[in-house]
């Protein structure tokens, strides 16, 4: 398969992660054919699992090739400036690529990705709305309004980055690590939600003095946002399955 992302030599895209939209979440109001009151179902937490593909360090400048982009896991630099990048809002000039924000996921960081371009394998014009003059205010203003990370606690100065990333299907894709949530517009809500769900619960390096949460298996694949309706821009590869999709145990951990 052709890599993607050929204009930008420190990454290389194998596949774009388009999971088929699952139906909306309803819950049950009644047992059925019994009568009696509906048990207590939980909706499942948004987003999309993304198979793990570690989380080794890379030599900085190095071209590393994702399986699948956007990347929520995945070999990544490490150094002052280059990875961790600094968080917050990087305009659509600016220099933020996926070897530098997958190191602030592995630390529990969440990044917001916005597309300027068409989506991969189209042959539409570029997608304006999430690169506007009004978007920039918009992710700018909804930066300020972010809340503090669910389980340590850290101020979104930093913990969130947000930037341009044009190798994915949607306009808008929040990533904690593993995990993905396709957005068609800046849903507010929706957003928050994964993060005070999903963020810094899988991240396989952990904020020093944080207090982890109960240890658990991983994130459960689920049928994704009710609103994530991803652009058929391609097929979903088996592996981008939700169903089939879950973080990858026995990916060796090396040194962070």
């Amino acid at each position: 398969m052709a890599f993607l992302g050929f204009t930008r030599p420190t990454y290389a895209c194998l596949d774009i992660f388009d999971p088929s939209p699952a139906p909306s979440f309803t819950a049950p109001t009644a047992a059925p054919a019994s009568g009696s009151p509906a048990p207590a179902v939980t909706a499942p937490p948004p987003g999309y699992v993304q198979d793990d593909m570690g989380h080794v360090h890379a030599e900085p400048g190095s071209t590393i090739r994702y399986t699948s982009c956007p990347p929520a896991s995945g070999r990544h630099y490490n150094g002052t400036g280059i990875g961790p990048i600094r968080a917050g809002y990087y305009g659509p000039n600016d220099s933020a690529v996926p070897p530098g924000w997958v190191h602030n996921l592995e630390h529990g960081g969440i990044v917001l990705l916005y597309r300027c371009d068409a989506a991969p394998g189209s042959s539409g014009a570029a997608d304006s709305a999430a690169c506007t003059d009004a978007s920039e205010v918009a992710l700018q203003a909804l930066l300020a309004r972010w809340p503090a990370s669910p389980i340590c606690k850290l101020p979104a100065t930093s913990n969130v980055v947000i930037a341009r990333f044009d190798d994915m299907a949607w306009p808008y894709a929040a990533l904690v690590w593993d995990v993905i949530l396709p957005l068609e517009s800046l849903d507010e809500n929706l957003l928050f939600d994964f993060y005070a769900q999903q963020a810094e619960r899988f991240n396989p390096e952990k904020t020093p003095g944080c207090v982890a949460p109960t240890p658990t298996p991983g994130p459960t694949p689920t049928a994704g946002p009710p609103t994530a309706s991803p652009a058929a821009s391609q097929p979903a590869s088996p592996a981008a399955s939700p169903a089939a999709s879950t973080p990858a145990s026995s990916a060796a951990p090396s040194p962070s």
